[in-house]
């Protein structure tokens, strides 16, 4: 009986223990996802009101060409930001992994822009951008290069914003890869001492295969996050995006904030949000053929 006792008052303080942060999940997370969807059939006017308007707003999805845009220029985004930036950040961790002079200082520089907030961030590189006295075309000026119009011009505009979103996520990215190489086993690179593997094999070999898993977990929350890019586009392009720079997120909030069109907007974040389920759920399948687990 005092065990049963025991074990009740263990469950109630539990409970009681977590109920703020359930709270918290249910108010800020759970109960505006079902929010969301029940606005995506909806249709706003002004002052707040709105009424049930069916699937009108599903219909107007595959009609529209700035949503086609936007899931062109994210597709761009995410196939360019998310594989460079992973192989980066392996790339650093190997090499920050070795014992070398000054290795608290290397990794702290290279987590800097992790903790930096990304206004500033983007403040500082809109300022190197910049086509008349930044310093990126100053130094391509003094080597006789005329510096392109990076954040206005379309062919240059979304491949500033991929540069500037890589530098920032790299450091985050390169402390988890390095946590993941410190737990192999040294057992592993000894033996591959003992039959004469050279630095390259035992990378190919023993590196990549047992780092499988930390790269899967790197790889799906980089697309996540890939996918709802929106902070450095609106802090460096600004509210008037351009065709070539759109992300769906920022589509969203076009439709949601400027245009007051809160249900065509709902439908644009559920199709994302369902197309995010779809892909993660994929991933965690294919995950079983390539992922290695000791």
């Amino acid at each position: 009986m005092r065990i049963s006792s025991k074990r009740r008052s263990d469950w109630m303080w539990a409970y009681i223990m977590i109920t703020p942060l359930m709270l918290g999940l249910l108010v800020f997370y759970i109960w505006p996802v079902f929010q969301t969807f029940y606005f995506s059939f909806t249709d706003w006017g002004a002052f707040g009101k709105y009424t049930w308007s069916g699937l009108s707003n599903y219909k107007q999805l595959f009609t529209d060409k700035d949503l086609l845009y936007a899931f062109r220029n994210t597709s761009i985004y995410i196939i360019t930001a998310v594989p460079i930036g992973i192989i980066l950040s392996i790339v650093l961790a190997v090499l920050l992994n070795q014992k070398v002079k000054g290795l608290s200082l290397y990794r702290t520089l290279y987590f800097l822009p992790v903790v930096t907030m990304p206004a500033a961030v983007a403040m500082v590189w809109k300022w190197l951008y910049n086509s008349d006295f930044g310093l990126i075309n100053y130094v391509l000026g003094r080597l006789s290069i005329t510096g392109p119009h990076w954040l206005t011009d379309n062919r240059t505009a979304l491949l500033s914003i991929i540069i500037v979103a890589i530098w920032s996520a790299i450091g985050s990215h390169m402390i988890i890869f390095l946590s993941g190489l410190q737990g192999i086993s040294v057992s592993y690179y000894e033996a591959a001492d003992i039959d004469g593997a050279g630095a390259y094999t035992k990378f190919i070999k023993i590196t990549l295969p047992l780092l499988t898993p930390t790269i899967f977990f790197v790889m799906v929350t980089s697309l996540i996050g890939a996918f709802q890019v929106f902070d450095f586009i609106y802090m460096m392009v600004g509210d008037i995006v351009m065709e070539s720079t759109q992300s769906v997120v920022f589509l969203y909030y076009k439709y949601g904030f400027l245009k007051n069109s809160k249900g065509y907007a709902s439908s644009i974040a559920v199709l994302l949000f369902v197309i995010i389920m779809i892909i993660t759920y994929i991933q965690m399948k294919i995950q079983k053929k390539w992922v290695h687990y000791e």
